[in-house]
């Protein structure tokens, strides 16, 4: 494992970011019984993903229901999920969570659509838990300090099929996608190109998995090791910020610049970080991030007599 830049494509981070929550703001116009406002309402709602197309719970209460009667075209907007301290250190660096806004019609299911909706959903969150199940030690020694509650996609999307609340379920036919990276610049994205990208294995648990990493000092502790074995970059202390099947990138409190008063401060960087093979699921990359923590303790300790 080493140091790297090594790319991850606009389709990818939007098709990772997609897979990896579970919910997301819809945003339709306003309307009652004399029609459209022109006013936009906005809530958070719970999806997932099926062919590339967003299927969306809405609560029967919620305004869109009556909203998209009127006026079918909605946006929907999703973000990458920075579980704990993460969002705020990145918002001390001015920086802002990549999302990726989705604009189309956003059609009700009929019954027989719904019900395959929600076998499918279902499937998918059994495969998902089937995967932690049936994990190795490397994989649930991670997990097992993540706050599931929280950052588990399966576990809250299974906590949508068991709640006793009543939901419409809609379809959003997609006219547009639109990636907006951390310095707010937008990409427009293919919808043929990201409905044909595979998904990341690693994005339905990255959330939990960067969790468990940054919750456990152990862990953080070998991030900082990382950096100084593999970027000769001594940090005063690390985050995980990403994962997919490539690498990972980091977040390491680094020393700035001198100041004019001959002071210097201790500044977020962000780090990337290259898998030696692509990591096929979380067990691959469980697995390397592992021998990784060893090998770097090795170096770490050779060179400061520990």
């Amino acid at each position: 494992m080493k140091g790297s830049k090594t790319a991850v494509s606009v389709v990818e981070k939007c098709k990772t970011i997609l897979t990896s929550n579970w919910q997301g703001n819809l945003n339709t116009i306003m309307a009652d019984a004399q029609g459209s406002k022109g006013e936009i309402y906005t809530s958070k709602v719970n999806y997932f993903i099926k062919k590339g197309k967003p299927y969306l719970w809405v609560p029967e209460e919620d305004l869109h229901n009556v909203n998209t009667i009127i006026d079918e075209r909605g946006s929907f907007a999703v973000a990458t999920p920075f579980p704990g301290p993460l969002l705020n250190i990145l918002r001390s660096m001015k920086k802002l969570p990549p999302r990726v806004a989705l604009m189309g019609d956003i059609v009700p299911l009929k019954d027989e659509k719904v019900q395959l909706a929600t076998e499918c959903l279902r499937e998918t969150i059994t495969s998902e838990q089937k995967a932690f199940k049936e994990s190795s030690y490397s994989v649930s020694g991670v997990l097992s300090t993540a706050n599931l509650e929280s950052t588990s996609r399966s576990q809250n999307l299974q906590d949508l099929l068991d709640s006793n609340k009543s939901y419409t379920v809609y379809k959003l036919d997609l006219s547009s996608c639109t990636y907006i990276d951390s310095n707010g610049s937008t990409h427009e994205v293919d919808l043929e190109t990201i409905r044909k990208t595979k998904a990341d294995a690693l994005s339905p648990f990255s959330m939990s998995l960067i969790d468990g990493i940054n919750q456990s000092e152990a862990r953080r502790r070998a991030l900082i090791f990382f950096c100084i074995t593999y970027l000769n970059k001594n940090v005063k202390d690390a985050l995980m910020l990403s994962a997919d099947r490539k690498g990972f990138d980091v977040l390491g409190k680094t020393l700035g610049p001198v100041m004019n008063d001959g002071s210097r401060q201790y500044l977020w960087e962000e780090l990337r970080f290259e898998l030696n093979e692509e990591a096929k699921d979380i067990e691959s990359f469980c697995q390397q991030l592992v021998s990784m923590e060893v090998e770097a303790l090795k170096t770490v300790s050779k060179f400061s007599g520990i």
